[in-house]
């Protein structure tokens, strides 16, 4: 089960997230995403824990979901899966979105 852990503090290591979800179960990997891709190297403020029991996945959500963590409330749900298509419903709705807010700006103009 993959899940995504939002709000961390930037000073949240890997091996600190992997102890809270250990608590839970089996931890396979712990990800806290960077701008690695820009050059900074500056954590993000969110991360992955993946887990190989659903079940334990589900767990470690209701137990450490809303905790605080280095004095932020740390917010955990079920990741969604990546979509190999790219016209899959997100791109969808995005142009969706973008349709009404152009039909919103002829309304007002």
């Amino acid at each position: 089960m993959n899940i995504y852990v939002g709000n961390l503090s930037l000073k949240v290591t890997e091996e600190e997230l992997r102890r809270e979800f250990m608590a839970f179960g089996e931890v396979m990997s712990v990800t806290i995403m960077n701008d690695e891709y820009i050059g900074s190297g500056q954590p993000r403020g969110y991360g992955f824990v993946e887990m190989p029991s659903k079940s334990e996945g589900q767990a470690a959500i209701a137990g450490l979901n809303g905790k605080t963590l280095q004095g932020r409330v740390i917010d955990i749900v079920e990741a969604l899966p990546l979509s190999d298509s790219a016209g899959d419903g997100a791109s969808g709705h995005r142009r969706e979105g973008r349709y009404r807010r152009s039909a919103t700006r002829r309304r007002r103009g």
